[in-house]
């Protein structure tokens, strides 16, 4: 009885195991090879666990500790690059030099976009004093399950001049986004600078997305430091680029370890892994609005509406702020 409780916790242990396997040949082998990859992996890793049970335990054992560990060495090989056929919307990433309390950003995004594939692009250089910086916004903005959201965040600056951020994957022309995809470094990491009119209008009206923006209660100081972090993490992947990872290199992963480094005492929590509850961590740590409950402000930063109507106009971003309060 105790071996086959044994064997089967160990069939269970080496099924695990394969999965994990079958699923990084799925989305890192080769292109053309890795359907029949991952199946010639589940079939020998089969094969292994059916020795385990016609008495050949040993060399079952053997074989498959062998066969992982060539996978491994070559998953430990694949190496992130900057150097591939990107997809137009991040073909280019951002790059800041800072002269005193200017900062310089090279390529800033600022796409006009007529759908998903139909749009054009436009890179420019901008530059930014943070003497000038007033404000900072969250904006989270929802497709599908709530739990899941793409956060940006917004920098607003005397003049109604505003800039965000967006941490996001970085994927060649051929990729979609995946979220088992990114736990297999399908892609790497990249930070976007943008005008509002391209990337939140972008989820406003061409993917008709549930935008919410959230005013975030920051000290001036903060508010700065986190700008430069951001364009330190843009300067970081110029140099040395990372692969995304669906949960602990992500929009809300990045943006609290920054965050984490400034502030100090910054409690962790679930929700920052679950980034459509962001709002829900930046209300607990007292970062939102405490003059009104969560859901009032959730239901006066919605965005969705005002962005349709203000579509490409001008004054895009100010149409959007109209009606939540300020701090």
């Amino acid at each position: 009885m105790i071996s086959i409780l044994a064997t089967l916790l160990l069939s269970l242990t080496v099924a695990l195991v394969a999965a994990w396997g079958a699923l990084a040949l799925r989305y890192k082998a080769p292109r053309g090879s890795r359907i029949i990859g991952a199946a010639l992996w589940t079939c020998f890793a089969a094969a292994c666990i059916g020795a385990f049970w016609c008495g050949h335990l040993g060399a079952g054992v053997a074989a498959f500790a062998l066969a992982h560990g060539i996978l491994l060495i070559w998953w430990k090989s694949l190496r992130p690059s900057n150097d591939r056929e990107w997809a137009n919307d991040v073909a280019q990433t951002v790059g800041g030099k800072i002269d005193g309390s200017v900062v310089t950003l090279d390529k800033v995004r600022d796409f006009e976009w007529r759908s998903n594939s139909d749009y054009t692009p436009r890179w420019t250089a901008r530059s930014y004093d943070l003497a000038r910086l007033q404000s900072i916004d969250m904006i989270v903005s929802v497709w599908d399950r709530p739990s899941i959201a793409h956060m940006l965040i917004s920098f607003g600056f005397s003049g109604d001049d505003y800039v965000a951020f967006s941490v996001e994957i970085r994927r060649d022309k051929r990729q979609s986004f995946s979220e088992i995809g990114g736990f297999f470094k399908e892609f790497e990491l990249i930070v976007i600078a943008a005008d509002e009119r391209d990337i939140v209008r972008l989820r406003t009206n061409v993917r008709r997305e549930r935008t919410h923006l959230f005013r975030l209660n920051l000290e001036p100081e903060v508010m700065r430091a986190l700008f430069l972090a951001y364009v330190a993490e843009a300067n970081s992947l110029v140099r040395e680029p990372r692969f995304y990872h669906t949960i602990t290199g992500n929009c809300t992963t990045v943006l609290y370890r920054m965050l984490r480094r400034i502030v100090r005492r910054l409690p962790f929590s679930y929700r920052v892994l679950l980034s459509g509850y962001m709002p829900e961590y930046f209300y607990g740590v007292g970062y939102l609005d405490q003059r009104y409950p969560l859901e009032e402000l959730r239901a006066l930063g919605y965005v969705s509406e005002r962005g349709r109507l203000a579509d490409a106009s001008p004054t895009y971003s100010t149409d959007i702020r109209r009606g939540i309060p300020p701090l």
